[in-house]
C-alpha cells in the first residue's frame, strides 16, 4: 500500500521544504516531479528553479512533467517516492481544456493515485482565501485547484497545511469533509 500525502498553503510558507522533508525522511529513491515547463528566456523563473535544486540532494531523479502526471505516476516503482511540486502549476498547464475534458484529465488523476504502489506527496498552492478573482481565467484556475485539493486530500494518509512558519498536520486536527457531488 503506498502512501500518499498533500501538503498545502500559501505562496512562499515553505511547502516544498516540508515535502522535500518528507521525502528524505521516506527511506526511498526520491524523484521529484517537476510539473513547471523549463522558461530559458526568463531569468527570474530560473532563479526559482536553481532554488529548489539547490536544497534537494544530488541523487534525487528530476522529471519535467508539465501535463502528463497520470501517466508518470502510474509509471512509477514501489520502492520509489515520487514528490510532485506543484498542483497548481499543472492545473495552470491544462487551463485550456474546456470543462469536459478536465473533469476526464482529474478522474484520471485522482483514480491513478489510488493505483499507483509508489509513495506520494503532492504540494498544492491554497487559492481562493482572498477575493474572488475579476476574470473568468482566474476563477477556473481557483475553482479547479481547490476541487482538486479537496478531492485529493479526502484521500490521503496525511495533510499537512504549512503557513505563518509553521507545519500543522491537518489530518490530527480535524475531520475530513465528504467531497461534494458535481
Amino acid at each position: 500500500m503506498s502512501k500518499v500525502i498533500l501538503v498545502t498553503g500559501p505562496a512562499r510558507s515553505g511547502k516544498s521544504e516540508w515535502a522535500e522533508t518528507l521525502a528524505m525522511q521516506s527511506g526511498k529513491t526520491v524523484v521529484y516531479v517537476a510539473t513547471a515547463s523549463d522558461h530559458p528566456d526568463d531569468q527570474e523563473w530560473q532563479q526559482r528553479i536553481q532554488k529548489h535544486q539547490k536544497r534537494r540532494p544530488q541523487d534525487w531523479v528530476t522529471l519535467w512533467v508539465p501535463v502528463e502526471l497520470s501517466a508518470t505516476l502510474a509509471d512509477a516503482k514501489p520502492n520509489t517516492c515520487l514528490l510532485v511540486d506543484s498542483l497548481g502549476t499543472w492545473v495552470a498547464n491544462l487551463l485550456e481544456q474546456d470543462d469536459q475534458k478536465w473533469e476526464n484529465t482529474l478522474s484520471e488523476l485522482l483514480e491513478t493515485v489510488q493505483l499507483v504502489a509508489a509513495d506520494m506527496l503532492f504540494v498544492a498552492e491554497e487559492t481562493g482565501w482572498g477575493i474572488v478573482p475579476a476574470y473568468p481565467l482566474g476563477r477556473k484556475f481557483r475553482d479547479r485547484l481547490g476541487s482538486l485539493v479537496r478531492q485529493l486530500g479526502a484521500t490521503c494518509e496525511a495533510v499537512y497545511l504549512v503557513t505563518g512558519g509553521h507545519v500543522l498536520n491537518l489530518s490530527l486536527l480535524g475531520s475530513t469533509l465528504p467531497v461534494p457531488k458535481s
